[in-house]
């Protein structure tokens, strides 16, 4: 299985997709985000839903019940029902008592109990998760309990029981005895314990936790001096102020005064003073007044009637301006075209919000590469490969014959032979009538469009040799088809790839008009392996390439090792390029991917592809098994296009 890392955990991407699904259809925006943090939380300032290690290292159903829980508490019930200007207000009240972290882990462990229960009752369907949840949690802070008694960390042990008496089947449970100031005060602690499941709000939540924090200041300062050393559940601090309500049209207002206060002396004199070349404004810095034709919003200036209480009068020099700006065109001396032209090529270098490409390729930008012609050694390659593929070239060139579509002929009317037609009113009212048609044929060209994307990271150093077989084949194929296809390598230069900067290299070996040329073909050979490869980012492209093309059957096979790396990369490059696939199959686009191998594929190669690329994945370990493993998985794919 392949794994992903966050926070150098090893996560299950197929896994991690599912749930990231999920978060985004129980809170329907497709804006927000999941990452996996030692705690679980919703962070609401910046969208993202955080999912907790807890679960890690667990048998896998606990495993993915515990998660879900996670994904279910903070869609359903922190993103919805938690009063986030209760919380700010809260935490404003807690950091000043001795005990903040007791305090924060008590609301939070209140705060998902209250959501539980809101989840469960608009959800019937995630009573089976959190009855998994509780049952872990139980059993760990049991166990935590024990230890912390030992250790004499009372405070930690006491929220371990706390706990337990939170979520005891039983009424009468009993915790251990911790001390004799803790024993004191624990009929008080029972009693708030039975207002958490009465309440409804945030603010009843925070009401409880207050009461309880001022008890234990009370009782812990005659027995430890430390807060609790151990975080359980995590309370965000964060900027909930900006979470409040929005601008108003008021607020959009300018209704602060001036920095300064004063008056220019000259003001009231009136006096207009006359400007030839340059259009003035008034600031602090100016020593007279002026009526001046150009008007600005200022921060801060000097008072002044300029725009008075009524509309100012006309003139001619206003008609003057009005000719000049409508008779400006365009100089020829400032040509910054290829400037604007550069910025539409690559808005995602920019950082634009509307994320083109992809999020996690924001600061990826394309630099196209043209092909070469190519050496004698090449021609040579590809004839020695062209020998090889014979046999199953020909296989491959029926099968597609048989299951493509070919392009219709319209149907051909007012002809003097054929067959007759049914409407025989021009019998009586044309002299020389037209009462005969053909019906419409198949052409001769298949209507279908192929992309060949390979890979040319350096992890295809061992494995292009045979991908250049398997594209060959294609090419082969689909040229005595007469099917136009393009072929393009795609790589990421690691050396000047930065942060903010991370140039992808797309290298077009063929392209549609060329693939069709009799003598194509050795250009393949061209293909190397550099350096990282982004694919999501390379699909993307590709998807928009074949969206231009007419063809009603529109395919993309990617040729790889099933592992993107790339700068940056690294945590989500497998989500990104799943989610690449995904939003080029919305487009009646069908994305193979032929994953050519050197040898025996182990169980993680596999599963790594099928995260990316589900079903539609054709395993070759050997070249000689490529007839035998393409054929049915190609050809049920080309039934289903049609």
């Amino acid at each position: 299985m392949r794994f992903i890392k966050f926070n150098d955990k090893n996560v299950d991407s197929f896994l991690y997709m599912e749930l990231a699904d999920l978060t985004k259809t129980l809170t329907k925006n497709d804006e927000i985000e999941v990452e996996y943090r030692v705690s679980s939380y919703y962070d609401p300032v910046h969208g993202i839903i955080y999912l907790s290690h807890f679960w890690d290292n667990r048998p896998e159903e606990d495993k993915v019940y515990g998660l879900k829980s996670d994904v279910f508490l903070r869609s359903i019930g922190s993103y919805k029902h938690s009063n986030f200007k209760e919380i700010n207000a809260y935490l404003k009240k807690i950091n000043k008592t001795s005990v903040p972290s007791l305090a924060k882990q008590l609301f939070m462990l209140f705060e998902d109990i209250r959501l539980e229960e809101v989840c469960k009752r608009e959800r019937p369907g995630t009573k089976k998760a959190f009855a998994v949840r509780r049952q872990l949690y139980r059993k760990y802070f049991a166990t935590q309990m024990s230890a912390n008694l030992t250790k004499s960390v009372y405070t930690d042990a006491l929220f371990n029981g706390i706990y337990l008496l939170l979520t005891a089947e039983n009424p009468f449970e009993e915790i251990p005895s911790m001390s004799e100031s803790i024993n004191l005060a624990m009929p008080f602690i029972r009693r708030q314990l039975t207002n958490v499941y009465e309440a409804k709000t945030t603010k009843d939540v925070s009401r409880i936790c207050l009461e309880l924090v001022d008890v234990f200041v009370d009782v812990f300062d005659d027995i430890i001096e430390k807060d609790m050393l151990n975080t359980y559940f995590f309370l965000a601090e964060l900027q909930y102020d900006q979470l409040e309500e929005g601008l108003t049209f008021e607020d959009l207002k300018r209704k602060d005064s001036l920095v300064n206060d004063d008056i220019l002396e000259h003001e009231k004199d009136g006096d207009e003073d006359i400007h030839e070349e340059k259009m003035e404004m008034w600031h602090r810095e100016t020593s007279e007044a002026t009526q001046s034709f150009l008007q600005f919003d200022m921060d801060q200036g000097s008072k002044t009637d300029m725009l008075g209480d009524g509309v100012r009068e006309g003139d001619d020099g206003d008609q003057a301006m009005g000719m000049v700006q409508g008779s400006s065109q365009k100089t020829s001396r400032n040509d910054y075209s290829q400037i604007e032209a550069m910025e539409q090529t690559h808005p995602e270098k920019d950082g634009e919000a509307d994320y083109e490409y992809g999020k996690e390729n924001k600061h990826a930008y394309a630099v196209f590469v043209d092909s070469k012609l190519p050496s004698d050694d090449h021609v040579v390659q590809y004839d020695e490969n062209k020998k090889i593929i014979a046999s199953y070239q020909k296989k491959l060139k029926q099968m597609i014959e048989k299951t493509l579509e070919h392009k219709k002929t319209l149907p051909r009317s007012e002809l003097h032979f054929g067959r007759l037609n049914k409407k025989l009113l021009k019998l009586w009212t044309d002299d020389n009538p037209r009462l005969f048609y053909k019906k419409d044929e198949d052409s001769a060209q298949i209507d279908a469009v192929f992309s060949l994307l390979v890979d040319c990271s350096a992890s295809m150093y061992d494995k292009m040799d045979e991908t250049k077989l398997g594209i060959t084949l294609f090419h082969e194929a689909l040229k005595s088809v007469m099917v136009p296809h393009q072929i393009v390598g795609f790589w990421e230069d690691t050396n000047d790839a930065t942060e903010t900067s991370q140039p992808n290299y797309l290298q077009t070996v063929m392209d549609f008009q060329a693939s069709l040329k009799r003598k194509s073909g050795p250009e393949i050979m061209q293909l190397e392996p550099e350096e990282d490869n982004r694919d999501g980012f390379a699909i993307r492209h590709m998807t928009r390439r074949l969206l231009q093309r007419s063809e009603q059957q529109k395919f993309l096979l990617v040729f790889s090792d099933g592992e993107p790396a790339a700068m940056g990369y690294e945590q989500n490059g497998i989500v990104d390029t799943h989610e690449a696939v995904l939003e080029a199959r919305k487009h009646g686009i069908e994305v193979i991917n032929v994953f050519l191998s050197n040898g025996e594929i182990d169980e993680g190669q596999k599963k790594t592809i099928q995260n990316m690329y589900g079903k539609y994945s054709i395993l070759v370990p050997n070249i000689e098994e490529l007839p035998d493993v393409l054929f049915p998985l190609l050809k049920k794919l080309l039934h289903k296009s049609i």
